[in-house]
């Protein structure tokens, strides 16, 4: 059995250290546990980094000799044990004594990442880090703090932007202590600073071209959906309801209109901005985006705000198949068929069944708790685009069933549970369109049409 031999602090005091450590890096994120934002000044900064900094002390002298080298197996194992809480954030669950002996930077990085990145955050920022420097390194020089940063920052935007992570200031105490450092190097605070703000806006700028490019492309889309025929739409919408009996043909305008609006709707902005968020928030164990859903759900009733749960659950389903779902979409030709025809497609589809071995657990977890929470709200499937309810409801599920028999009630007239919610006059209008566009896209995502491989976005045959 290990025995701690570090003669100044217990394994205790010092697991007391780390965890305190640990929840201001969860401050440092921005936000409290109550949701509220986390403001940080100048004072509290530069504290959290003296903390930093007597954890990097403790470590250099477990790592620097032999005899501690039990002590420090000790320490990586109760690091260990405290990471293996499910409620801890994930973000958190490398922490080891290695991360510990670079805890300034580590902590410096989270207060740089903080979004939104506001204007007196940055300023407690930069007067905390060009403090700590100009103390600890006895600066004599007549410049003010916010002369010495622009010159950083000058001196740093010479050279290229690292690609990785580059532990500035264990070399800044370094060569600060051999008397040999210069400006750049001896301010290690600010220059990491300037370095990670500077690849922060690098990161701001490439998204901001991204989503440019996303608009354009969006923006052409709706274009293309304004330039359908109108006439060819007001003819599919007035024979929607006898779609099952006249047996009309889905005509290439109409056909052209639904793959152009599922298009937009999945490359709209906010959707990627959701899809996102859902890639972040269903990473974490199930227990933890449970509880932020509960939360919410508890807080507050509004139907917006229900809607938009239950968007961004089912986003979590096909978050890790986002490109492959867009391909898919790109690749539905038109088809001179019938809506009945799609529909019973459908239908024989859904008999064939699915193999239990190939269900992807994650998705899983999402649907079984988005089926109790859809309980007497089934409705709000129907205030989605149809694009989301046909790629993200897997076809295993018992809420793939309850969707499918609603759409069957309305086949045939039935619009009970969509009049259960309040909607525009024009949405009432076009619900009869969006039966026959619900079964489309549900052809589309599993069983697919000419130029598209049958079945090969199936819930049944993928597997993330």
């Amino acid at each position: 059995m290990a025995v701690w031999s570090y003669p100044d602090m217990s394994l205790q005091d010092l697991m007391k250290m780390v965890k305190g450590f640990i929840d201001m890096l969860i401050l440092a994120c921005g936000y409290q546990s109550s949701g509220r934002l986390a403001h940080w000044d100048s004072h509290n900064i530069k504290k959290a980094l003296q903390w930093a900094l007597f954890l990097e002390h403790v470590m250099r002298d477990l790592s620097s000799s032999d005899d501690y080298r039990e002590s420090l197996k000790e320490l990586d194992a109760a690091l260990r044990e405290l990471t293996s809480n499910p409620h801890l954030p994930q973000g958190l669950a490398h922490i080891c004594s290695k991360v510990l002996s670079k805890a300034s930077e580590f902590m410096l990085e989270h207060l740089i990442s903080v979004f939104p990145l506001r204007d007196e955050h940055l300023k407690a920022l930069l007067t905390a880090t060009l403090e700590m420097d100009f103390h600890m390194h006895q600066k004599t020089d007549s410049r003010s703090l916010l002369g010495i940063f622009e010159t950083l920052m000058c001196n740093t935007s010479k050279s290229p932007v690292p690609n990785e992570r580059k532990f500035l200031m264990e070399e800044s105490l370094n060569s600060s202590s051999s008397g040999q450092a210069d400006d750049s190097i001896s301010c290690g605070f600010s220059h990491f600073t300037a370095q990670a703000l500077e690849r922060r806006q690098l990161t701001v700028s490439l998204i901001s071209s991204a989503e440019t490019g996303l608009n354009i492309l969006s923006s052409g889309l709706r274009d293309l959906y304004e330039r359908e025929d109108d006439n060819a739409l007001n003819v599919n919408m007035k024979h929607a309801t006898n779609f099952m009996t006249e047996e009309i043909p889905i005509g290439s305008a109409v056909w052209n209109s639904w793959k152009s609006r599922s298009l937009s709707y999945l490359l709209d902005k906010r959707t990627i901005r959701l899809v996102s968020g859902a890639s972040l928030l269903f990473s974490a164990p199930k227990s933890q985006w449970i509880q932020v859903f509960q939360r919410i759900d508890i807080s507050s009733q509004l139907e917006d705000s229900l809607r938009e749960i239950v968007e961004l659950m089912l986003l979590g389903c096909v978050v890790d198949k986002w490109s492959f779902l867009i391909d898919r979409l790109m690749l539905t030709s038109y088809e001179f068929v019938t809506t009945s025809r799609l529909y019973n497609e459908v239908h024989k589809f859904v008999q064939r069944g699915c193999r239990e071995d190939i269900i992807n657990s994650k998705e899983k977890g999402i649907i079984e708790y988005l089926e109790v929470f859809l309980h007497n709200r089934l409705h709000l499937l129907w205030e989605l685009s149809p694009v989301l309810a046909a790629f993200a409801i897997p076809s295993w599920s018992n809420l793939f069933r309850k969707y499918l028999t609603e759409l069957d009630s309305q086949v045939t007239g039935d619009f009970s549970v969509t009049r259960s919610c309040s909607s525009s006059k024009e949405r009432k209008e076009q619900r009869e369109c969006d039966v026959a566009e619900r079964i489309w896209c549900l052809h589309v995502c599993h069983v697919g049409g000419s130029g598209v491989e049958s079945s090969s976005f199936s819930a049944c045959q993928y597997s993330s």
